[in-house]
């Protein structure tokens, strides 16, 4: 008897050993499939599959004339609603028994039967056929043991229903008798040939392996029955139960290859491809092909019609008449062909899906010859794995005897005596390994790990978890699958010792939660943060800008919001991040006042430049995409490398502000109509239409080439606008965009050179790149040079919305003398000092090239990203909440640069629709159950319209699809792309 004592402390031990957490999940948790399935890991790979079945399906059955002309596939439609006689149901059989014979390899001697049924119905059509009561010289020995002797206790009621069904047919016969059958008194064993000859075997019965015990032949228990059926094959014949062992026999190519082609073999094959169809296919050897015929034409007993192998010769004696193979259901490999057909209806999908099976698993997995080295293989990998824990152990003792397709394993486990506990613990372990779950006494459910849907022993069998591991599984996931099955029996081991101790009165309380980040943050401490830049654009009151909004939203998120600068540390609020709004810090000198000695924790700026002195030991974020103006060493400089803190952006925020204003920068010189001037004669009355408008001819933008260089957020928002306006767009970008680039409509340049060819704009969008610190230049300053220049078309536009500096200053002065730049937009920095009023920055140099070319360019200070009142508080917002997360989770998200010791990085986020599109894009449009539906049916009925157009090739039968669902589709289509516009998803995916 256990007491309470060592219950709890064996409860104890198993939560202490699961602490960690369920292992990995096995890629496809369907582990009672045969060795030959579609292998597909998940719902989408499923659909995948059916898809492709269909596309190979239409490409092999084709719809041919009285001429032999091609008019088009059979579809997987027509070949469904179809009959199973005739063109392409004949040829879909063929190809079916040709596929199997084939890949399996038996020799082309031996011909295959196909009939309806499952396992027992292919069983009954082998015993059937080869033995007959009639021959008083037949002796069966069958490797199963007699049903209800004591040796047949451990057999599972599976055998010994086979082993039944034996004896009845003797028993039943007229001059049957069960002394003809000798059975095994161990289960799943071969005699030697010696043995068998002394029992006068002539019909040798193998229906006591693999499937049910997970146990197999030995090489040398197949090398007697081969010897012994080769001292007289005429008259010696043996029968396989291949359920299983197909791509399992783990005994050499050589010795598989002379069993399969020496013994008839007979596989139930709605079991071995998946479930798809119940149906059967036997291979006999020709000697067992003439025991057959002679069988039926003296036959012991009835043979259901659609099992029968040997149709009469002449139809009009179907009873008294000569029975024959010649015109049954068997596919001869000699000739290619068919001898009869299936007498009994069947489905052509099914018949075609198994061919498409097997050229599947060939592709995934190679021959027969490597399927079954991979099996042995797998064998090894789970001998290693048992060898390597004590809590599972095999049923099979014998390593040479152990199944290469099935194991059987059962639990060792000396804390439980009680078989009725362990079978409760077995029971609620499948669950857990399911999808049910399990629901501990306190309430708390457990999800399942949906690891092994079916791991179920057969009745009476000794084991408690029963898989197929054959070689169509990858070893990992076998081993995974070993890994969930223990874990599994611990977690539902914890949940019974629950509930045992709960019936002795013992109280289980519901466990805390511990879903998201864990706080790190100080509740004995006050944060403090600085904001260096305008929060607001729009003015509120006193024409000042106004911060309100950014106040409440920091309030909301229960931190405090300060207007001016710190004052006292101690007064502050603990346990509170408390922000501080200094939009006129601008110097040198007033920043390093207030921040060289990190008063303040963290910093938010947008434009505002950082001096490397200044010390923000928590981190900072920058609104915007450049990171170029964060010099601080907190977190080492604008790279972000070296830092004791996490430098961060806000990527995306104001993309679309900068790419509208570049636009605007364009559409101010093209169309290079005078607007003004035409106004101006419109109002005076001084134009008229069809006599002056020949004297201001001008080009649109529609069908002029737009280079952008670069394809982050900005660049990919600039070729989307310029799109909209009919441009043709060239993109420079790294080679790993290339696929990307060409999926939107856009050409692609693996260099500026050649993206700047005959372009009549060109847009920059690269980025500094890296500062090199022994020389104090950034990698991409002077990236636009005199090749780069030289290259664009005769008048073009060169719009720099990006840095400065990247712009070859001397070879742009040279395009703009030469007129092969006519106009040129920059925003760029440029500072004014407050003593002297010198000006500094990446603008300057533009300056001179001003005045020797007037009116050629418009330069702005890099306003472009900062003149949208909501893009600004949208930015400012996504602040805060970065440096929230950093500060209290110690977790970092759009970092930039190296991630200091001791912070989680989050990744990456943008704007819905602005940059890339990310797992996260898709899931919450996925979590939105009414849009995600609306998606799911759109791209069904697009499919399906496309689909079926697709597969009709008639001219009049298309023209009438076409006509019938083509103002459908184009409404389908349109909602289609709303509903992925608005998620974000038009966009290349994060790689």
């Amino acid at each position: 008897m256990v007491t309470i004592a060592e219950m709890k402390e064996q409860l104890a031990r198993e939560n202490t050993i699961t602490r960690s957490g369920p292992p990995k999940a096995p890629s496809n948790p369907f582990f009672g499939v045969g060795p030959i399935t579609d292998a597909t890991i998940d719902e989408v790979a499923g659909r995948l599959r059916r898809v492709e079945f269909d596309a190979w399906l239409e490409a092999n059955y084709r719809k041919l004339d009285d001429k032999g002309n091609d008019l088009g596939p059979f579809t997987t439609a027509e070949i469904a609603r179809s009959m199973h006689r005739g063109y392409p149901a004949d040829k879909i059989l063929t190809d079916m028994m040709g596929s199997i014979h084939q890949y399996f390899e038996f020799p082309k001697q031996n011909l295959m039967a196909v009939g309806l049924g499952g396992g027992h119905s292919g069983f009954t059509v082998a015993v059937m056929h080869l033995m007959n009561p009639n021959n008083a010289n037949q002796r069966v020995y069958v490797d199963t043991t007699k049903p209800e002797a004591s040796e047949s206790h451990g057999a599972g009621f599976f055998r010994q229903s086979w082993a039944t069904q034996l004896l009845e047919l003797q028993k039943f016969a007229q001059n049957g008798s069960a002394d003809k059958i000798q059975f095994a008194t161990v289960e799943g064993s071969i005699p030697t040939a010696k043995e068998l000859e002394a029992l006068g075997t002539t019909l040798f019965l193998g229906v006591g392996h693999e499937t049910t015990g997970a146990n197999t032949y030995s090489k040398s228990e197949i090398e007697e029955l081969l010897k012994w059926l080769d001292r007289d094959p005429d008259n010696r014949h043996a029968v396989l139960d291949a359920t299983s062992m197909l791509g399992a026999m783990p005994w050499g190519e050589a010795v598989v290859r002379e069993a399969l082609a020496k013994c008839c073999v007979f596989m139930p094959f709605q079991k071995a491809i998946g479930g798809i169809s119940g149906y059967f296919v036997v291979s006999f050897t020709p000697q067992a092909l003439k025991l057959v015929e002679n069988n039926q034409n003296d036959p012991a007993w009835a043979i259901p019609r659609q099992l029968k192998l040997a149709p009469p010769v002449d139809a009009k004696l179907p009873v008294s008449g000569k029975r024959s193979l010649t015109i049954g259901p068997f596919y001869d490999a000699e000739q290619q062909r068919m001898l009869g057909g299936v007498i009994n209806t069947y489905s052509a999908l099914a018949f075609a899906e198994t061919t498409f099976g097997l050229l599947q698993a060939a592709r995934r997995v190679g021959s027969v010859s490597d399927l079954n080295r991979r099996s042995v293989e797998n064998r090894r990998v789970i001998s290693e794995w048992v060898d390597n824990n004590s809590l599972l152990k095999f049923t099979v003792s014998e390593a040479e005897k152990r199944g290469a397709a099935v194991v059987l394993l059962k639990v060792v486990d000396p804390d439980i005596a009680d078989k009725q506990i362990h079978a409760r613990i077995i029971a609620r372990s499948k669950q857990l390994l399911g999808y049910e779950g399990i629901t501990h006494v306190n309430g708390d459910h457990e999800k399942g790990l949906d690891a092994a849907r079916y791991v179920n022993a057969f009745p009476g069998m000794p084991g408690d978890y029963r898989a197929w591991i054959g070689g169509i599984r990858d070893p990992e996931d076998v081993r995974l699958l070993l890994d969930n099955l223990a874990y599994a029996y611990r977690r539902a081991k914890v949940a019974v010792l629950e509930e045992e101790l709960a019936a002795q009165g013992e109280r289980f309380e519901s466990a805390p939660s511990a879903a998201g980040l864990v706080r790190k943050d100080d509740p004995e401490r006050a944060y403090t943060v600085l904001i260096a830049d305008l929060l607001g654009l729009r003015l509120g009151e006193n024409n000042a800008p106004d911060s309100s909004e950014i106040a409440a939203y920091i309030r909301e998120k229960g931190g405090e919001f300060h207007l001016g600068a710190l004052q006292d540390r101690n007064a502050l609020q603990k346990g509170k991040i408390h922000f501080f709004y200094q939009p006129g810090l601008s110097t040198e000198a007033e920043l390093l006042g207030c921040t060289a000695q990190g008063e303040y924790d963290a910093l938010i700026a947008a434009a505002t430049f950082i001096p490397k002195q200044s010390v923000f030991p928590l981190g900072g974020v920058r609104i915007g995409a450049g990171t170029g103006n964060m010099g601080s060493s907190s977190w080492g400089g604008p790279d972000g490398d070296g830092g004791v803190a996490p430098l961060m952006n806000t990527p995306g925020i104001n993309s679309r502000a900068t790419a509208q204003m570049a636009m605007k920068a364009l559409l101010k010189v093209v169309p290079n109509i005078p607007v003004d001037e035409l106004h101006e004669r419109t109002v005076a009355g001084k134009f008229d239409t069809g006599r002056n408008l020949k004297d201001f001819p001008t080009s649109k933008l529609e069908g002029q080439k737009l280079a952008v260089l670069g394809y982050g957020n900005i660049g990919r928002e600039v070729a989307k606008l310029a799109s909209a306006f009919g441009m043709r767009v060239c993109v420079y970008a790294r080679e790993a965009h290339r696929a990307w680039i060409e999926a939107e409509g856009f050409e692609y340049a693996d260099s500026p050179v050649k993206a700047a060819k005959d372009a009549n704009v060109l847009s920059v969008h690269v980025g500094l790149g890296r500062l090199d610190k022994s020389t104090g230049k950034f990698s991409n300053a002077g990236f636009v040079d005199r090749d780069v220049l030289s290259s664009l078309a005769d008048g073009a536009v060169l719009i720099n919305y990006d840095r400065g500096e990247l712009v070859d200053i001397e070879a742009l002065d040279a395009a703009l003398q030469s007129g092969k730049v006519s106009h040129v937009a920059v925003d760029a920095d440029i500072f004014s000092d407050a003593k002297d009023g010198t000006l500094r920055g990446p603008l300057t140099p533009y300056l001179p090239l001003s005045e020797r070319h007037p009116g050629r360019l418009e330069l702005l200070p890099h306003v472009a990203a900062d003149t949208d009142h909501p893009t600004r508080v949208a930015g400012a917002k996504q602040a805060v909440d970065q440096i929230y997360d950093a500060i209290q989770f110690k977790a970092v998200r759009n970092l930039k640069g190296a991630l200091p010791e001791g912070y989680v990085n989050l990744g990456s986020t943008a704007p819905v629709g602005v940059g890339k599109s990310t797992s996260a894009n898709l899931g919450a449009l996925a979590d939105q159950s009414e849009q995600w539906k609306a998606l799911r049916q759109l791209s069904e009925r697009i499919a399906a319209v496309i689909g079926g157009i697709d597969a009709t090739t008639d001219p009049e039968r298309r023209a009438t699809l076409v006509s019938r669902y083509h103002s459908e589709l184009a409404l389908d289509l349109l909602n289609h792309r709303r509903i992925l516009e608005g998620a974000g998803l038009f966009a290349p995916a994060v790689a």
